[in-house]
């Protein structure tokens, strides 16, 4: 495996797929690191040589990625809580941001159901 910016890459598939493998690195980036470094995009990994992989993590540093870009976005988020806006208050709750109804679903963020048992009816 190569390893690039501290993460491994499969070495079996192409060079724009592999890449995806680093956080914040996606296709339209991994296309646009291998153009910079004149690197073949169909070129699977195990087929890059040194001088190729040196100039890809020359072109991979140029961007904010892996553990910088998680930080920032996690400050993103801490700083929306910290003002109390709409969208930092759903965040600390724990509920959908972006609009969605929480009725019927949003499960993946509200996370598994929690029962609330009905009131027993009263005999008289």
């Amino acid at each position: 495996m190569a390893r690039i910016s501290g993460v491994d890459i499969p070495k079996q598939k192409r060079g724009v797929i592999s890449l995806t493998y680093i956080y914040g690195v996606g296709r339209s980036r991994a296309k646009a690191i291998l153009a910079t470094a004149a690197v073949d995009e169909s070129k699977k990994v195990h087929e890059w040589n040194d001088d190729e992989i040196g100039r890809i993590r020359d072109a991979v540093a140029s961007f904010t990625i892996e553990g910088e870009l998680r930080s920032e976005t996690q400050l993103n988020i801490k700083r929306l809580m910290d003002i109390g806006s709409f969208r930092g208050i759903r965040h600390r709750v724990g509920l959908p941001l972006r609009g969605q109804r929480t009725k019927n679903n949003s499960r993946t963020r509200k996370g598994k159901r929690k029962t609330v048992a009905n009131k027993k009816k009263v005999t008289k």
